[in-house]
């Protein structure tokens, strides 16, 4: 029994630790901590690209973090701050860039997708049936017309056996 205490106090002791230290801001009031956690979901990680810079653990998003409680305790507003981080990092930072000529790919880019998928689909699939309607020349169209009467006489003997 010692032995297996000994083993978990050795385990516990040599395992590293894997939390890191969790920053803490103190604000001045609560709109100010809700403007913070709002732009802080709506600022995207430029290391991480597909997360917030609330949910991402880089050092970037820890520096952005920084950055916009050090500008709310300046005393500096929701537009303010967003403007500074779009001059920075562009509109990429911004989960909903706005609509202007730069980002219009962005906007429209999966719509344009789905109508040229479209498109091209619809041209293979005639492409095919164009194939598939393949001209008979006089010599098939007579041997055709020799099975299906043959097919005929096949079935009327086998409706006489029947």
């Amino acid at each position: 029994m010692i032995k297996v205490f000994m083993l978990v106090v050795i385990a516990v002791v040599l395992t590293p630790a894997h939390a890191g230290p969790v920053a803490t801001y103190d604000f001045a009031s609560e709109e100010q901590e809700a403007l913070f956690n709002k732009l802080s979901n709506e600022l995207r990680c430029l290391v991480c690209q597909n997360q917030a810079i609330a949910d991402s653990n880089a050092d970037l998003a820890k520096d952005l973090r920084d950055e916009i409680y050090g500008m709310l305790q300046q005393g500096k507003g929701e537009d303010e701050i967003v403007e500074f981080m779009v001059a920075r990092y562009g509109d990429f930072v911004l989960y909903r860039p706005p609509m202007k000529p730069v980002t219009w790919l962005l906007w429209f880019g999966p719509a344009l997708a789905l109508i040229v998928g479209f498109f091209i689909v619809m041209r293979i699939i005639s492409k095919q049936k164009r194939a598939a309607a393949v001209e008979m020349n006089a010599e098939e169209i007579e041997r055709l017309k020799a099975l299906q009467s043959e097919v005929q006489v096949v079935k009327n003997t086998g409706d006489r056996k029947a």
